[in-house]
């Protein structure tokens, strides 16, 4: 018997298992696949106000956003980090007055306390110009944050079942029906095979772009409510500039598209708003997304860039909430939380909408909202409360990767620098009693070996070789297909002799 169960472990979810163990409640979590398989790792990563929805009058939206980066940024140092942002002025779009009025709004309205105001400059002579087009002489510099998305709900979910939370990924919910004042859950796991039933006080149906067909499939439920389902679409090149701000780039269709430093050796390209239909887990960026990226920051950069240049594509659903607008950019990105208890019946939580950035207070309020039906629910508590690992100030980086090649001298710079901003004061704990890489056992190439996987293996349900190269982490860009197959297989007898083990 759960007092709260989350359907669905994407970042809401796993916010909300936190959020509730940390209150005290006994929380139940299943995830249909592996966490942070669609939406919440296909994101373009960042903590942010989202600069353009102030043309759609989202001041609200915006407002809190700003104010939980800040909030977020202290409590993972490691998975998330400020970056200046450059928007070179276009002349023939927005104009300059109402380019600044934007960025000083964007300045002030979330009360802005750690990070640098905006600021102008000069790209005939700023390194920021380098890259660009002669015709982009003026520009401006202003604040925001990166996120490591698919990290932060695995840390997440590690927060929450280090407070008590069972966390089922690959289970499926297959049914729950209200029986008296409980609700009466099958679920089926995928591993293997076995169906269970499990009892909760309330049901939180956070499945993102799957939430109305649980309402009318699991639950067997109406509802009016809808969600609309939009696309975006990135595109992963080769690194297309030497200095370490991204640029945010006007487009003449109203959009704004991303080019960010992204894993030491690439750029980061995104993002598009395109109407989705079929199943959101079959999501890929399609050829025309592709090259309206191409063409979107070849629009700015000196040397064009075409499909050649490449490396990796991916895409997610937005389930965002049909608010009537008129196209899939103008939707609202705001979550809309929609509570159904009538009769003395057991409560269910439909969540939808929502954005990364205000994950944290989406959660926050989802389970106060569930204050009434439980007795002595503690009082919120995650603002300011570090995830695992994140420990250390939003400046200390440098002294826990020193700290790290200190206690280990066989680990060079580049890969303690992943592991900080991977594991945070975590990594010492992996890397244990190792003192040379023959401690590290198997080696599956770049600088990934067995004991990490084992640890991401025990510690944050990762089963096969995609949840650790292209969940985990991002080494999926560096190993070849023969090194995915070989640390695949690795996994497979891992857990077959796991499971062999526990009987």
């Amino acid at each position: 018997m759960y007092d709260v169960f989350v359907v669905g472990g994407g970042v809401n979810g796993v916010g909300i298992a936190r959020d509730a163990a940390g209150r005290g409640l006994s929380v139940g979590l299943c995830e249909q696949s592996d966490l942070a398989q669609a939406t919440s790792s296909a994101s373009t990563k960042l903590f942010h106000g989202g600069l353009r929805y102030l043309e759609y009058y989202e001041f609200r939206l915006v407002r809190q956003a700003l104010i939980e980066r800040e909030v977020l940024l202290n409590a993972m140092p490691h998975i998330a980090w400020p970056m200046r942002f450059v928007l070179p002025h276009h002349k023939g779009l927005r104009p300059r007055w109402l380019v600044r009025l934007g960025l000083f709004i964007y300045d002030h309205i979330g009360g802005r306390k750690d990070l640098p105001a905006t600021k102008s400059l000069d790209l005939s002579s700023d390194v920021a110009g380098v890259a660009l087009k002669d015709d982009y002489t003026r520009g401006y510099e202003y604040s925001d944050c990166w996120v490591e998305d698919s990290r932060l709900v695995v840390l997440n979910a590690r927060d929450a079942a280090d407070r008590g939370a069972d966390i089922m990924p690959r289970t499926k919910m297959v049914s729950a029906e209200r029986r008296g004042d409980v609700w009466k859950i099958t679920l089926s796991d995928h591993e293997t095979g076995v169906a269970r039933m499990v009892e909760a006080k309330t049901i939180v149906n956070a499945g993102g772009p799957w939430v109305e067909d649980i309402i009318r499939g699991g639950l067997r439920m109406n509802t009016s409510d809808k969600i609309r389902l939009v696309r975006g679409s990135h595109i992963v090149t080769k690194k297309l500039f030497t200095h370490n701000k991204p640029y945010i780039f006007q487009q003449s269709d109203g959009r704004i598209v991303f080019a960010i430093p992204y894993e030491t050796d690439y750029t980061l390209i995104g993002t598009t708003d395109a109407e989705h239909d079929g199943d959101p887990s079959m999501a890929v960026c399609t050829p025309e997304e592709a090259d309206y990226l191409c063409k979107a920051v070849s629009e700015y950069f000196e040397k064009p860039v075409t499909q050649d240049d490449i490396v990796w594509t991916y895409a997610g659903v937005r389930p965002l909430y049909d608010d009537g607008a008129s196209s899939a950019t103008a939707a609202t990105r705001d979550y809309v939380l929609k509570l159904e208890a009538d009769d003395g019946q057991p409560p269910l939580l439909n969540i939808f909408g929502g954005k990364i950035t205000t994950y944290r207070r989406l959660a926050e309020k989802a389970v106060t909202m569930l204050d009434p039906y439980f007795e002595d629910m503690d009082p919120d508590w995650t603002a300011g409360i570090p995830l695992p690992g994140g420990d250390f100030p939003v400046d200390g980086v440098k002294t826990l990767v020193s700290i790290v090649q200190g206690g280990y001298p066989f680990v060079d710079m580049e890969w303690a620098l992943r592991l900080v901003r991977a594991y945070g004061t975590d990594a010492p704990k992996m890397l244990g009693d190792a003192t040379s890489l023959d401690d590290m056992g198997a080696h599956f190439g770049w600088n990934l070996y067995e004991r990490e996987v084992a640890w991401l293996m025990e510690r944050e349900w990762a089963r096969t070789a995609e949840d650790v190269l292209y969940r985990r982490s991002k080494i999926g860009l560096r190993v070849s297909e023969a090194e995915s197959a070989a640390l695949d297989a690795w996994m497979q007898r891992a857990r077959a002799e796991a499971l062999s083990a526990a009987g």
